[in-house]
């Protein structure tokens, strides 16, 4: 690529070209003389949109078109939601930046202002497309009925509000980057529900070779967000999980260390194992696989291949 020209891969949804400009708009800030160009490829998460994302089975769905054309030198960096993008990164890549991270929080979408999870009416229809939503829900509140939704963060707007389902869970970065806050009945504290590994996060992936590159992220890079997704997603892949398994994290970088909590739960949310931990910003993959062994000994194995199983 030319010294003072960067391309970067998006997919071509509005929260993935909010994402690529922002980046884009970072790295020109930063970096006076570069012109930054935005190349729009299609993965195959954004093609297949009638099937639940835990029954396409797919670690890569929204990611390998993106990595492959890393790999083959047509752009310089690929912008994802850092929630999309697999634990196991291929041969020749490598995550090499991840911006300063936005709240991490859920976000209930209901009919009307201030409707929390609590106070939905018995046995109301909730629409999610994520396990591990589903789950901690569940354990919540057994009696909501809770059903499918795929799409974009607009797309997931507008089959609500044609619908008649009493709300949907979005995450919140999505939402409020997007400038769609005004839908946003009530925020659900991480307690209420754990957030998915790298929530809220953008991870910016490279070719391993890639030295001009690498030096321009340097500029936006966030140490305490790049520490913190770093625990979540050596838990993530100790436990061999991904979007398909109810498995929530939320690590965060305070002034005595690094705290990190975890969670492996059964799809009806009947089960669910949580557990935090505190360790060290300089290592924080010995502090992700720490908590996933004592996730494991409490049985959150035992879960996950159930799961597999069945499926």
């Amino acid at each position: 690529m030319e010294n003072n020209k960067l391309i970067i891969g998006s997919r071509g949804s509005d929260l993935a070209l909010w994402q690529a400009n922002f980046v884009k708009k970072e790295l020109e800030k930063k970096n006076k003389n570069l012109t930054v160009e935005i190349k729009i490829i299609k993965t195959k998460g954004d093609k297949i949109l009638d099937v639940a994302l835990s029954k396409i089975g797919d670690k890569g769905l929204f990611t390998k078109e993106l990595e492959q054309t890393l790999l083959n030198n047509e752009i310089d960096i690929a912008v994802h939601s850092l929630k999309d993008l697999q634990t196991d990164i291929p041969k020749g890549l490598k995550l090499a930046c991840v911006t300063k991270r936005h709240s991490v929080e859920d976000v209930l979408i209901a009919r009307k202002k201030r409707t929390t999870i609590e106070s939905l009416k018995e046995g109301a229809t909730v629409a999610t497309g994520s396990l591990r939503r589903r789950a901690q829900i569940k354990h919540l509140r057994p009696d909501l009925n809770i059903v499918e939704l795929r799409g974009n963060v607009p797309t997931r707007i507008n089959k609500f509000l044609k619908s008649k389902w009493d709300a949907i869970i979005l995450a919140r970065a999505g939402v409020e980057r997007l400038k769609l806050k005004k839908y946003i009945s009530s925020i659900i504290d991480k307690e209420v529900i754990l957030p998915a590994v790298g929530q809220g996060a953008l991870g910016i992936e490279i070719k391993s070779t890639n030295k001009f590159a690498e030096r321009l992220l340097k500029s936006i890079n966030d140490e305490n967000t790049f520490a913190a997704v770093r625990a979540e997603r050596a838990l993530l892949k100790k436990l061999e999980g991904g979007c398909q398994v109810p498995i929530g994290a939320f690590a965060e970088v305070r002034r005595n260390g690094l705290y990190l909590t975890g969670l492996v739960a059964t799809i009806e949310g009947d089960i669910t194992l949580s557990k935090r931990l505190r360790g060290s910003k300089k290592h924080p993959e010995l502090l992700g696989e720490k908590l996933a062994s004592d996730l494991i000994k409490a049985g959150a194995k035992k879960i996950l291949k159930d799961i597999y199983d069945n499926r």
